[in-house]
């Protein structure tokens, strides 16, 4: 029951989140949307994914000095 309503919030978040960059810019309230959406998001099975994918990423950019 929880990881459905995780990825019921994800999904509500998402399209929340995508709904206010394209209607307008990005306002404090769009910024909170936006941080719940990373909070839920970081609670379902796509986390390990993201987490591997970003250290990944940064260690392309660290392999460049950047």
């Amino acid at each position: 029951m929880v990881v459905i309503l995780s990825v019921s919030w994800v999904v509500l978040l998402a399209v929340l989140m995508l709904v206010f960059f394209r209607k307008d810019g990005l306002k404090p309230v769009h910024a909170v949307v936006c941080a719940l959406f990373g909070f839920y998001l970081s609670g379902t099975a796509l986390a390990p994914g993201i987490t591997a994918g970003g250290e990944s990423l940064a260690s392309l950019l660290g392999g460049f000095g950047l």
